[in-house]
């Protein structure tokens, strides 16, 4: 059966996720739905990472076996046209090898978490960041970054439903710049954490009030326990931009 690579992105907002599950929409569900009538059988879709339910992405990387060789493009118009008008996309679609997989080939994610730093609420962008009309010190918060780079245990900023078999995981970036009232912070790693990035932006959002120093950030990951660290920021400002495979 060829296998197929895809490029997606998605407006996570309606979705539970992209794992398909019992109930509720999954943008994994929608791809399937949409690889079955294209092939005329069950197909399972496999992405580099499982986003959360309100999680965006624009570099979604995901693969799927088909029944029949078709040509890359026609899968891609297919797959777009059978998942209208479900905010999900395939940006592009490229047969690969066997040996290809989304998630065990993936050697690096990258992940962009928006803050909106003003006083007026948001009105275009409700779903797509995270509103925080406090002033934020980004320069306190990019310091108080730099104390997470690296390979640590990162327990403090691991969701308790976190299934990895271990909390060891190096953060490779973490680049906090704000770009008029936008805050922007871009984490890439080998993988991550349940629910790392938003912890990690949740207790940085603490150092931009001046609640916390930029050495408390060190403190609560020497601590490895979720309870000495800050709360997760909301899903809607995350979006999974990229990933990277060996070439």
């Amino acid at each position: 059966m060829p296998r197929y690579r895809l490029l997606v992105e998605y407006d996570g907002s309606p979705f539970i996720g992209w794992q398909r599950q019992d109930k509720g929409l999954s943008v994994q569900g929608v791809l399937e739905t949409a690889a079955e009538k294209l092939c005329g059988g069950p197909c399972t879709v496999f992405a580099a990472g499982r986003t959360d339910t309100g999680v965006h992405a624009t570099g979604q990387v995901a693969h799927v076996d088909l029944a029949r060789d078709y040509p890359a493009d026609t899968v891609r118009d297919a797959l777009n046209y059978h998942m209208k008008p479900r905010p999900v996309a395939v940006i592009a679609a490229e047969k690969v090898g066997d040996d290809f997989h989304a998630r065990f080939s993936a050697i690096g994610r990258a992940y962009l978490y928006r803050i909106v730093n003003r006083r007026a609420p948001l009105a275009l962008d409700q779903r797509r960041a995270w509103w925080v009309p406090v002033a934020l010190d980004a320069d306190s918060m990019a310091e108080g970054a730099r104390r997470l780079l690296g390979h640590h245990d990162f327990t403090t900023f691991r969701a308790s439903e976190c299934q990895a078999k271990s909390p060891m995981k190096t953060l490779d970036v973490l680049d906090v710049t704000r770009l008029g009232e936008e805050i922007r912070i871009v984490a890439e790693a080998r993988s991550f954490l349940h629910h790392q990035v938003r912890n990690m932006v949740g207790t940085l959002k603490l150092v931009g009030q001046g609640k916390w120093s930029p050495d408390d950030m060190a403190k609560a990951l020497e601590a490895r326990d979720r309870t000495k660290g800050g709360p997760t920021a909301p899903s809607a400002g995350l979006c999974l931009t990229g990933v990277k495979y060996p070439l």
